[in-house]
């Protein structure tokens, strides 16, 4: 079953000196369940995809349909209301709040819930648990290494327990070692049913995904299968 379709997506910008292509007509398909990747050089357009995929960055053209939503029809409001209820994100650079600390950066999604301030937090150190973060729960970010700021903000990102979980990048920041660690999490978390699509530069990732979409000049150029290299 198809939870994403994306269909003859456009997306121009206004360069200065005329119109400049990130995406040119992208069609594609992600099953439920799936661990997709989008590959390709700087500028290629596989963040600007991401982002349209994410609800955040209207398409110039085409349509993407989520759960049979085309969520680019719903109002600023409803599209917002989509975003929190459906998708979950991880950025590179991790955006914790700093003066917040690890349970209460991953209470954030919570707060516009009708659960009480008891439900989140105890959502929340279960989810911290579960990213092998429950004995830090009280530590600011500067207290904790990189690979530890990338399991909170993964634990912020499914928290609410979304169907779809982005990633920019995830292991841009990290060394070697600690990127391993960050996607062997991922694979557990597709393991389990969550459907993840993330963005990566770095080749060593792919043998963790299903699938690897590889974008040039803002066109799909190839895919390649991955699912008989996954343990």
């Amino acid at each position: 079953m198809n939870i994403i379709e994306v269909r003859n997506v456009t997306k121009t910008y206004d360069g200065g000196e005329g119109l400049v292509t990130a995406l040119g007509g992208v069609n594609l398909k992600v099953e439920e369940g799936e661990f997709l990747a989008l590959v390709g050089p700087s500028g290629s357009g596989k963040s600007t995809l991401l982002s349209i995929l994410g609800a955040i960055n209207p398409p110039t053209n085409g349509e993407v349909i989520i759960d049979d939503i085309n969520i680019y029809e719903l109002s600023s409001e409803r599209r917002a209301d989509f975003r929190s209820e459906y998708l979950g994100f991880v950025f590179q650079q991790f955006q914790l709040i700093p003066y917040l600390t690890a349970i209460e950066n991953v209470m954030l999604p919570l707060a516009i819930t009708n659960r009480s301030t008891t439900e989140q937090r105890e959502m929340a150190k279960a989810v911290l648990e579960k990213v092998g973060l429950g004995n830090k729960c009280e530590r600011l970010p500067n207290q904790l290494s990189g690979g530890e700021q990338e399991r909170v903000a993964i634990a912020r990102a499914i928290v609410n327990h979304p169907p779809i979980l982005f990633a920019d990048e995830p292991t841009g920041a990290l060394d070697t070692k600690t990127g391993q660690e960050i996607m062997d999490l991922f694979k557990t978390l597709n393991k389990e049913g969550q459907t993840i699509i993330m963005v990566t530069h770095n080749m060593d990732c792919l043998s963790y995904t299903g699938r690897a979409v590889f974008i040039r000049d803002g066109l799909l150029e190839k895919t390649e299968e991955y699912r008989k290299k996954v343990i």
